[in-house]
């Protein structure tokens, strides 16, 4: 059974408030889950104590016995320091494409070639 540990999301419309458990991955986001590790109030302050609280003991447990933490949840044991900081792939979505940075180099030549005329 592929064990994750997630957030399941609760609250009202535009008021969310998730509780981070652990569930089947077949399961669905609000659906059954095995045990209930903490909450996270993303409304909180970032600084606020009250916004990520973890029983890390059980998470401990659960991450001992091959429970995968989705992408969110490795963020928060990253801050709580029990995992060591793992590098993310830097999407570079602001970058221009190869036809653009062409098209700034072709209009940078033409303003040097003017200016020096």
């Amino acid at each position: 059974m592929a064990v994750k540990i997630r957030l399941a999301r609760g609250g009202a419309k535009k008021r969310p408030h998730y509780s981070i458990v652990v569930a089947d991955s077949r399961m669905p986001r609000d659906g059954r889950f095995l045990e209930k590790l903490g909450t996270y109030n993303p409304l909180l302050a970032k600084d606020s104590e009250d916004r990520v609280k973890l029983d890390m003991e059980r998470v401990q447990h659960w991450l001992d016995q091959g429970a995968q933490p989705t992408d969110r949840i490795l963020r928060f044991l990253e801050a709580a320091g029990a995992r060591g900081a793992t590098t993310r792939a830097n999407m570079k979505k602001a970058e221009p494409g190869k036809k653009a940075k062409a098209r700034a180099a072709e209009k940078a030549a033409k303003a040097e070639a003017a200016t020096a005329e």
